[in-house]
This record gives C-alpha cells, structure tokens and sequence, in this order.
C-alpha cells in the first residue's frame, strides 16, 4: 500500500496522463513566428522539456471561432503546482515526518494539512484515506538506568606518600 503523498502523486500522473491523451487530435491556434494571420493545427505529439510541454503541430488553414470546452494549460498548470507542493511536502530521510511541515518535525506526512488539502482536492474519500498507510515510528528501546559507578573504589590508605598533600587524613 502506499501513503498519503504516493497516492496523491499517482492522482498527479493519472491527470496528466488523462490530458495528455486529450491533447493529441486537439485542435490549437497560434500566431506564427512573425505575426500575421494565427494558423490552425492538429496536436499530434507531446514531449515534456526543461521549458515545459513541446506540442508538435500539423498545421493548416486559419482557425475557426468557437469555443473551447477543454483548456489544457490550466490543467498542466495546476499538475505543475501540485507537483511542487508535493516535492516541498516529502517524507524526512528516514523517517515518516513531513519536511515541509517545519523544523521540529512533529507531523507526520499522513497528517500533513497541505497534503490533506491537496488529496481532497484529488478527490480522497474517508475510506481511501482510511486504506492508505499511516507508518508508525519503531517503538524505542527500555530505559535502563546507568550504574552509580563503574570503576573500583581505590582505599585512600593505599596512596603513596609522594601523592599525600600537607592536609592527609588517611581516614577517608
């Protein structure tokens, strides 16, 4: 099973993915390179790059007026932010405690409100959350008391008279 920030990361790439299918066969139009009449095309490929998504066009004619009902920047934009909660809002190396959350490391990622949050917005239900993994830290080991001392008492009347200072009481 995977915890809170796996499940919302797959919703991340589910939705993306979704898009990206959309996206092939769409109809898109652009101002060419130098101005002019914008030009009408057909999405036929899609690559992500360091600059964001590159689109490759067939392309004909000028477009036609109309509407469109499905507006995939806003779509790859929100998967973009979502991406960058979900990177700042990781687990702490070796631990369960979410990064973000600050630097006294109190709560837990399967508790995080940002990720809460973020997965409610992804559609989480009770039971969903309910089925993910909620890892618990390892039990810490007993305490057990140190001794009072660990080295022998040397008697004080074993001491050689070189070491004795002026006030010796061998008494002690």
């Amino acid at each position: 099973m995977t915890d809170l920030h796996g499940w919302i990361t797959q919703q991340v790439e589910r939705v993306e993915a979704e898009v990206r299918a959309r996206l092939i066969g769409h109809v898109v139009a652009f101002a060419p390179d130098g101005g002019g009449t914008p030009i009408a095309g057909s999405i036929t490929d899609i690559d992500q790059t360091a600059d964001g998504l590159q689109l490759t066009v067939d392309q004909y004619g000028t477009p036609t007026p109309g509407p469109t009902p499905f507006d995939p920047d806003a779509v790859l934009r929100r998967c973009e932010a979502d991406r960058r909660i979900l990177a700042r809002h990781g687990t702490w190396p070796g631990s369960d405690y979410c990064d973000g959350c600050g630097p006294d490391l109190d709560t837990r990622i399967s508790e995080c409100p940002e990720l809460l949050d973020l997965a409610h917005a992804h559609g989480i239900t009770d039971e969903i959350l309910a089925s993910l993994d909620h890892p618990e830290p390892p039990p810490r080991p007993p305490h057990t008391p140190r001794p009072e001392r660990i080295w022998p008492t040397t008697p004080m009347a074993d001491v050689p008279p070189a070491l004795r200072g002026p006030s010796w009481q061998a008494d002690r």
